[in-house]
């Protein structure tokens, strides 16, 4: 029997190198394009590479020749033009084509929750989910149109063992395992929803060459829901320390820190709790098994091996030292 044949642009990333994984034991021919540079993780031992760069259409048609693929998933298109260009370069030699969108691009503030995939897509605080937007509508316009074979996958906070769920990354971690405060946004009682890159692959792949999935859109996250105070106390739990928890108005930490600002209000200051009813009907027996306090000792042992250890940056350390000493308690 022919394994089916699937294209990951990129592949070496949080998301998409699990999928990669997933997809090879799934009995898939996997073929990775990308750069080359700047990888997260490894190209799987199994998969083909190929270096081209997804932005230079010629180069991928040299790269590529007249090989046809069940499957094209695209983990790293961002905007417009980037979407339309996969569909001049792949119609015809594609059963199927999967653009990852981000659950970001939904209603934001919420109307209502759970989330659900009719849930209206609209963000006006953040241009990076406006551009999946917009990459979305450029999908759903060609499918109606001319039958373009898309599907439209949505992650929401989807972490690995490289990954730290916080603001500031790395350094709140360390700063965390130093005693030292730790900036929480609001008052962390808003709901959120962490799921591993595992956990992720298996739904993705079960979209994988499924006649269900073509012309649809799906989120794919974990059920459990946390708050943020929880998330920053499994952290803590993990390192073996206790976390002391400056809480900051968000619009405050987005006008003293502005680069955290739009992920965090177009995002993260509000409770997203999501519905998988959708995915769970059209890949069978798929649950998220990882739970957050598993996957945050991962994140503190890969951190504590690693050889410039948590990391520290001293310019965003000072930031939260004068945050933390506006809010926190004096008393601690």
């Amino acid at each position: 029997m022919t394994s089916l044949r699937a294209l990951f642009i990129g592949g070496t990333g949080t998301i998409s190198s699990a999928c990669v994984q997933r997809a090879v034991e799934a009995g898939f021919d996997v073929t990775i394009l990308n750069r080359g540079v700047g990888t997260s993780w490894s190209p799987h031992s199994a998969a083909k590479v190929l270096t081209a760069d997804i932005r230079d259409v010629q180069a991928v048609r040299e790269v590529l020749g007249r090989q046809t693929f069940d499957v094209v998933a695209d983990f790293i298109a961002f905007l417009p033009e980037h979407v339309r260009a996969d569909i001049e370069l792949f119609t015809g030699i594609t059963g199927q084509y999967l653009f990852i969108s981000s659950a970001s691009a939904y209603q934001t503030p919420p109307a209502r929750l759970p989330i659900v995939e009719s849930t209206p897509l609209r963000n006006p605080q953040w241009q990076y989910s406006r551009d999946k937007i917009a990459c979305e509508d450029e999908l759903v316009r060609a499918y109606r149109e001319t039958g373009f074979p898309m599907t439209i996958v949505r992650p929401s906070h989807t972490y690995a063992r490289t990954s730290v769920p916080l603001i500031g990354d790395r350094t709140a971690l360390q700063r965390m395992r130093n005693g030292l405060p730790v900036i929480v946004h609001g008052d962390g009682t808003s709901l959120w929803t962490l799921t591993h890159h595992h956990d992720f692959a298996v739904a993705f792949t079960g979209l994988l060459a499924n006649p269900q999935a073509i012309g649809d859109s799906f989120h794919i996250t974990s059920d459990e829901v946390l708050s943020w105070n929880q998330v920053y106390t499994m952290l803590a739990t993990a390192l073996g320390v206790q976390p002391r928890l400056v809480h900051v108005p968000s619009h405050v930490i987005a006008q003293e820190l502005p680069h955290f600002g739009p992920g965090l209000l177009g995002d993260k200051a509000h409770s997203m709790v999501f519905d998988n009813s959708k995915i769970k009907a059209v890949v069978p027996g798929f649950c998220a098994t990882i739970p957050f306090a598993r996957g945050a000792r991962e994140i503190a042992e890969w951190n504590a091996a690693q050889p410039d250890g948590f990391g520290l940056d001293e310019d965003l350390s000072a930031a939260f030292d004068a945050l933390a000493e506006r809010f926190g308690d004096p008393a601690q």
